[in-house]
This record gives structure tokens, C-alpha cells and sequence, in this order.
């Protein structure tokens, strides 16, 4: 499900549409926190995916269903709005992309670092800290740090910045040294 959250064509036209209209309303940072708590879900609800990628819920439906979310929610109207134009368009299944895009046009527009740590088990207040600390001594400013865990890894640790992915996982190493045994 985070795969998802990759830039499409389609997903980026609407990102870039939404974020000049917040940008020129001057509500950049409500959107953004609105498009997070909206990753959060799709990441965590079933249902939120289905009414957006269902082929059969018909596009105004769509759209009632993710105003209803947004104003539940209590999200910006600009949010709202744009969710209500995006289901209505029959769109809703590119939400994803449309939030990998706007927050990408943000970090470029802010001068942030965004940074994705990936890891077996849920990460400490103290662990978090040791990353961001390290990511800061690196690229020279503090990223910005969404921690997300992924069991399959089985252990180590998975930090994407941008487009590169630092991977030091113990199932790629593992994959690694598997590899390397076939070639002998």
C-alpha cells in the first residue's frame, strides 16, 4: 500500500492543480496536513481503497463518499472541494498519486528532505532521533522522517530520500548472499 504513493501522469496533473490553488489561497500547509491524514487512511482503511478504486461505485457516488470523509475529517475546503472534483471525475483511484505528487511539489517549494525509514518492528522515540540525527549530518539539513514498518524485511533497516533507497535489510542481504552462493 505504500507502493501506492508513487507519481502517475494523471496524478500529477491534479497535484499540480491543487497545490497552485493552495498555494495562491494561501492554504499550502492545511492541505498538506489534510493530504497526510489522507494517506494514513488509505494506508489503514479497506474501505476508503475500495470506494476509490471500485470499478462499480459510479463517479458521483465517489464523490459524495470522499466529501462525506473530508468533512468528517473536518479537512480544508479547498481539500474538500478538490476530493469532491477528483471522485467526480472518476479520479478517486488516483489519490495516491496525486499525494506522492503534491508532496513532492511541496518539499521542492518548502527546501524539505523528505525521508522514509522502513523497518522490521516499530521504531523508539530514540531510535528515530539516532536516524534523523544521522540523515541531518548527511544531507546537511533535517529531513523530514515517516517511519513505516514492513515485517517482511526481517530486520535492519530500509531509508529512502528522495529517489535513492538505501537498503540494509536483513532480507536483501540475505537475498544477496543466496545469490552469490548460486554463482559458485
Amino acid at each position: 500500500m505504500a507502493d501506492d504513493f508513487r507519481t502517475t501522469e494523471v496524478g500529477d496533473r491534479y497535484a499540480q492543480a491543487l497545490f497552485d490553488l493552495a498555494l495562491e489561497t494561501g492554504r499550502l500547509d492545511a492541505v498538506r496536513a489534510d493530504l497526510k491524514s489522507l494517506k494514513a487512511a488509505w494506508t489503514e482503511s479497506a474501505d476508503l481503497r475500495r470506494l476509490a478504486t471500485s470499478p462499480v461505485i459510479a463517479a458521483p457516488d465517489q464523490a459524495k463518499g470522499l466529501v462525506a470523509i473530508a468533512v468528517k475529517a473536518k479537512f480544508e475546503q479547498t481539500t474538500t472541494n478538490f476530493l469532491g472534483l477528483l471522485g467526480q471525475n472518476h479520479r478517486a483511484k488516483d489519490l495516491p498519486a496525486v499525494i506522492a505528487g503534491f508532496e513532492a511539489r511541496y518539499a521542492k517549494h518548502a527546501g524539505v528532505v523528505a525521508a522514509e525509514v522502513v523497518s522490521a518492528q516499530p521504531l523508539d522515540a530514540k531510535q528515530v532521533a539516532a536516524i534523523t540525527a544521522a540523515l541531518s549530518k548527511s544531507l546537511g539539513k533535517a529531513p523530514e522522517l515517516t517511519a513505516r514498518v514492513d515485517p517482511s524485511i526481517l530486520g535492519g533497516l530500509k531509508v529512502k530520500v528522495g529517489s535513492k533507497l538505501f537498503d540494509a535489510s536483513l532480507k536483501t542481504k540475505l537475498d544477496q548472499m543466496k545469490f552469490a552462493l548460486k554463482r559458485a
